[in-house]
């Protein structure tokens, strides 16, 4: 151990972290441009493929994570939040950082840092990308954070892009319609490389804004798209050769669009990561990812984890519930950020939900559970019970009798919910 490290435990590199910088969310790159410089790290050693949008970030990561570790690549990925612990944001071969590493990388992060600051996500972001060089992997998966133009991935340049979704989310610091978001998601695309573009209906600034940066543009529906056919999926990509692959095993319906924008980063790749068919199809099937529509028994119960947080993604959470068998008695546990939609999130839920329980979130942003019952029951909620945290509601729900529990409203939701029921 090094004699100047400045904790030894993980737990206090953290809690250190989260105050080291004066802000929370500091959207701007020169801090993170400065610390990578210093660490030699500006232009990585590995292929990066950066993935943005406001929804299925995190799906088309583990998508592609599983493609390219069963074509054999030593694979990198970095998303966040994290559900249960810091670790789950770092993945070197499909297996979370272990506490030492990420010790090691923090000491070198504070050594080569100077009088520059960094956010927690930041310092989470060069950790990440540390962490990779230091593993020496062959392609780095990085999910932006928020936006995409002043995220901290953003530092590195991007060897293929991906835009998943745009919705309106983050509305105070990303603008205040589809166009301007779209924009700052296009941050990500670099002049010559290719950026697929998996939102059907893309808005305007995000296609100009892809056209002054020079991307090479693959769009679903024009230049790539998906159907489903039976337990399969029919790619079709330029080629206008239809292909099959399984569709992924987790998540609802929406897991198409990713799939088919996955294979669509794969295909533009192929000349710098070639990747077989075979391999393409094994990583689809065995993609798996914690808090996407993850349906769990306990005991006679079906809980359903989902970290739809925001309008967009709780819509796709209905619409998987609604290919399900009805049930008898349905309880929703609840927690959420303050600063969301929370009407347009929880109201297409109302009708359908026989009790609430909603709980606080671990994050200063997080909504006050008193306010969350008085939103229920402006809308018409029945049985609604306040907890102080989600892990309380969690803990009453798993007492009183149901068909099925719906786990929803954040990461910070979820997450608390699995260690209640001991999910992992």
């Amino acid at each position: 151990m090094s004699e100047s490290r400045r904790f030894e435990s993980l737990d206090g590199w953290l809690q250190w972290l989260a105050t080291l910088h004066p802000k929370q969310i500091d959207m701007s790159l020169g801090r993170v441009n400065g610390v990578l410089a210093a660490l030699g790290i500006e232009d990585p050693p590995y292929r990066v493929i950066t993935v943005a949008g406001t929804n299925g970030k995190g799906s088309c990561v583990a998508l592609l994570e599983a493609i390219y570790l069963a074509a054999g690549y030593s694979v990198g990925a970095f998303t966040s939040p994290h559900l249960t612990r810091f670790n789950e944001r770092i993945r070197c071969g499909g297996r979370d950082v272990d506490d030492e590493s990420l010790i090691e990388v923090f000491e070198l992060i504070d050594l080569a840092r100077g009088e520059l600051t960094l956010s927690y996500f930041e310092a989470s972001a060069v950790a990440a990308m540390l962490h990779f060089a230091r593993a020496g992997v062959d392609v780095a998966l990085l999910e932006v954070g928020m936006g995409g133009r002043l995220d901290a991935v953003n530092a590195v340049d991007a060897d293929a892009a991906l835009i998943v979704s745009i919705d309106l989310d983050h509305m105070d610091w990303l603008g205040p319609d589809r166009d301007a978001i779209g924009r700052e998601k296009a941050g990500i695309v670099r002049d010559g490389q290719p950026v697929v573009v998996a939102d059907p209906d893309p808005p305007e600034g995000l296609i100009d804004e892809i056209r002054l940066r020079g991307g090479r543009a693959l769009m679903i529906g024009a230049d790539f798209n998906v159907e489903p056919v039976g337990d399969e999926l029919s790619y079709r990509g330029r080629t206008q050769t239809p292909r099959r692959f399984p569709r992924p095993a987790f998540g609802g319906p929406i897991q198409l669009v990713n799939a088919a924008a996955s294979i669509a980063i794969v295909d533009s790749m192929r000349a710098a990561l070639p990747v077989a068919e075979a391999e393409i199809a094994t990583g689809l099937a065995s993609a798996r990812l914690k808090g996407r529509f993850e349906c769990v028994s306990v005991g006679e119960t079906q809980w359903i984890f989902d970290v739809a947080h925001n309008p967009a993604s709780a819509l796709l959470f209905r619409a998987a519930l609604d290919e399900l068998k009805p049930v008898s008695r349905t309880i929703a546990v609840f927690g959420a950020m303050g600063d969301k939609d929370l009407e347009a999130v929880v109201g297409r839920f109302v009708p359908s939900v026989d009790a609430w329980f909603v709980g606080g979130i671990d994050s200063e942003r997080g909504a006050n559970p008193e306010d969350l019952a008085l939103l229920l029951n402006r809308l018409g909620a029945r049985d609604v019970s306040i907890f102080a945290d989600v892990a309380q509601a969690a803990r009453a729900a798993r007492e009183r009798p149901a068909d099925r529990v719906l786990v929803f409203g954040s990461f910070y939701t979820v997450g608390p919910a699995f260690d209640v029921i001991e999910l992992y």
